[in-house]
């Protein structure tokens, strides 16, 4: 708060914001730094595709598969023996039978097909596979 003195007048009063603007600019720095280290699923290096659509805002089941064959559904780990229980407790929630495949680009193209006829086998109606957006190239 400012006071004038010596002055007859009114008081001024002003707020001092310096304080507010340290405070902001530690939080914006703190999430900058944390943002990235957060991340959203299981970590994998997903293909690239020119021709992608917009991902739903909810996916209800997600199946991940990393470049070693390890498998997550919806961020649980699971083994091939397991896989099929978990996916049929994941179902028992959801509202269809929708899931969405993030597999690693270095996975082999014969595994991802296996895994995709075990999935149409045991019930799953659509498998939408989840890509990164390619960069389009500039002539």
């Amino acid at each position: 708060m400012a006071i004038s003195v010596g002055q007859e007048g009114d008081v001024k009063s002003e707020p001092n914001v310096v304080p507010l603007c340290d405070v902001l600019l530690v939080l914006l720095i703190i999430f900058m730094v944390v943002t990235p280290l957060v991340q959203k699923g299981v970590d994998l290096r997903l293909p690239t595709a020119l021709n992608t659509m917009g991902m739903p805002d909810n996916l209800e089941v997600v199946l991940a598969i990393r470049k070693d064959g390890t498998f997550y559904v919806n961020q649980e780990q699971a083994t091939e023996e397991t896989l099929q229980t978990l996916l049929e407790e994941a179902f028992m929630t959801a509202r269809d039978k929708r899931l969405y495949l993030r597999a690693d680009q270095d996975l082999e193209y014969g595994k991802i097909v296996d895994i995709i006829e075990m999935l149409k086998n045991s019930g799953v109606e659509v498998v939408g596979i989840i890509t990164e957006k390619k960069a389009e190239k500039i002539d």
